[in-house]
């Protein structure tokens, strides 16, 4: 270790001595020998900070990779699995939230698409259902940018986290609320219809604030916050 770290030290000072390069406005080609090593020795820590700081970014990057394949993972498959709305809405909000948090913006708006698509396949959904699905996907792309936005605004701070929770499941409720009416005139049967308004109104503000709650639990947890 100590002959690799002598090596390159030399390699430094020959390196420094061969371009006769200018700091502080003094030859290097003038310096002595303790002030070549003191160079040497600054320019070998700033090559180690920069391996550390790769191999810093290489860790971050494969621990919000496996954080985005086990929560997408969940959404996909959970309502294969768990077929009660009420259930599985706070579960897949929470999941939106913390991808949004830990791996980033984008990477939650691809998940966002998700959910309602598995729904459908999973039979939470009927298949006379379908046209709710793209009004769901929009909601849930409406639920993280507000999120993200109002978080972002008012400084990271807690509050505004609770606000963008708030604040997009209210938006989220009120788009849905909205396009019941047009879903409703797309379902031939009133029982269905009505079944749709029932899932379009308070349900989603309250499964995505009670998915709020879940995921404030485990950033806290996981000292994002």
């Amino acid at each position: 270790m100590h002959s690799d770290e002598r090596l390159s030290k030399r390699r430094t000072r020959r390196a420094l001595r061969k371009h006769m390069d200018y700091l502080d406005d003094q030859p290097i080609g003038m310096m002595s020998e303790d002030e070549l090593n003191d160079l040497a020795d600054e320019e070998a820590g700033e090559s180690d900070r920069g391996q550390v700081r790769e191999e810093e970014l290489q860790r971050v990057d494969s621990e919000a990779m496996i954080w985005f394949l086990s929560l997408s993972g969940i959404a996909i498959f959970l309502p294969f699995v768990v077929h009660l709305p009420l259930l599985t809405g706070p579960i897949i909000n929470a999941i939106l939230i913390l991808i949004l948090f830990i791996v980033g913006l984008r990477s939650a708006l691809v998940v966002a698409l998700i959910p309602s698509i598995m729904a459908l396949a999973g039979g939470l959904l009927p298949v006379v259902l379908a046209p709710v699905v793209p009004f769901i996907m929009v909601s849930n792309l409406l639920f993280v940018i507000t999120i993200y936005g109002l978080y972002h605004r008012l400084d990271n701070s807690q509050k505004g986290y609770w606000i963008g929770v708030v604040a997009g499941a209210a938006l989220k409720f009120v788009f849905l609320l909205w396009s019941v009416e047009f879903v409703s005139r797309l379902v031939i049967k009133k029982e269905l219809a009505a079944k749709v308004a029932q899932m379009m109104s308070w349900p989603q503000f309250a499964t995505a604030v009670a998915g709020g709650v879940i995921a404030w639990a485990v950033l806290k947890f996981l000292k994002k916050f």
